[in-house]
């Protein structure tokens, strides 16, 4: 059995993250902490049914790290880094749902949340986690940085035109959120009054926190003379995640090289599918589960490529990602408790 520790499991991702470890066969909770709800069971403060809701939880300064194989961590950025370093040093490995151990360099780090990395340290040992881009690296990390929703569905979108070299320009990454990707901290934007019957852009442009996380793992920097222009959006459903993005492809490059491309890059991925010619990707394809599903439409006449890709930001996004970095881990089949 694998036992695994969660720190802050009483949020949207730990609560999904919790319903898939019930179902995996390998899996054993040790412990699961939360600040506000300590000494509750969980089922006192999301309505589960047992035996999920009978697990007590714990401060996290109870959290006993060393008595654990896998430590997840499902804290915001910044308050994540401490425990991430703590469970290192008992000896667990580590997936952390926070940004802290995604991007490689301290001072870019530093410029996009605001805050000076307190465990840099660490930053050469993470391995990025996104098993279609590194699963050889994550079968052997100690820790393992779940990647973001939004990073999720644009890199999975364009990673087979990055190979290719087709990358150029400026690419525009359309995307909309279900309200559970802003997490289950009350803010006004997730309000019922102000989200429900609307749609609302934010952080457009170039200002989103997860921009330069799309551009480490595409290789897009300023000396490549490339550059994403992201503009997410939240929409009143609780969740999924769909992104729309605008590629304008080099001379010469065909379609039929684009579909051979993403067919060749995704034909083994047990969780992406490349849907046919003529169909786009929805809402629908990936709700309430760990798939990522890919649209290419191409705009006749004209060298844009339209890229549609879907995942649930809670599953491929967040949890479903983290349990499928979990089974890469252990040497187990990737969709051992996904499927």
């Amino acid at each position: 059995m694998i036992r695994i520790g969660i720190f802050g499991a009483t949020g949207y991702t730990g609560l999904e993250l919790l319903k898939l470890l019930g179902r995996h066969p390998a899996a054993r909770i040790a412990w699961l902490t939360s600040e506000s709800s300590a000494g509750q069971r969980f089922g006192d403060v999301f309505a589960v049914p047992p035996p999920l809701g009978r697990q007590t939880l714990i401060p996290s300064a109870a959290a006993d790290c060393a008595s654990t194989d896998v430590v997840f961590c499902c804290l915001p950025h910044v308050a994540a880094q401490t425990h991430v370093a703590a469970a290192r040093k008992a000896g667990a490995r580590v997936i952390d749902l926070s940004a802290d151990f995604r991007l490689r360099d301290a001072a870019t780090y530093e410029k996009w949340y605001g805050h000076p990395h307190q465990h840099s340290e660490l930053l050469d040992e993470a391995v990025y986690g996104l098993p279609e881009l590194h699963r050889a690296a994550i079968a052997g990390a100690s820790l393992i940085a779940n990647p973001g929703c939004y990073p999720t569905s644009i890199i999975l979108g364009l990673a087979p035109l990055a190979g290719a070299g087709w990358l150029a320009g400026t690419i525009i990454a359309d995307s909309k959120s279900g309200v559970s990707g802003a997490g289950r901290t009350p803010s006004l934007k997730t309000h019922f009054v102000e989200a429900n019957e609307n749609l609302s852009p934010y952080s457009i442009g170039r200002t989103h926190r997860h921009l330069p996380e799309m551009e480490q793992e595409l290789g897009i920097s300023e000396s490549t003379n490339q550059r994403i222009i992201f503009s997410p959006h939240l929409v009143p459903i609780n969740r999924g995640m769909l992104s729309t993005i605008y590629v304008s492809l080099p001379a010469g490059v065909t379609e039929g090289q684009v579909r051979e491309a993403y067919a060749a890059m995704y034909a083994a991925e047990p969780f992406v599918y490349l849907l046919p010619k003529g169909q786009v990707a929805t809402f629908a394809h990936t709700a309430n589960t760990n798939y990522c599903a890919i649209g290419l439409t191409f705009v006749p006449d004209t060298s844009t490529l339209i890229v549609t890709s879907s995942i649930d930001n809670l599953g491929k996004g967040a949890a479903g990602q983290a349990l499928q970095n979990l089974n890469v881990m252990f040497g187990l089949d990737e969709r051992t408790g996904l499927i």
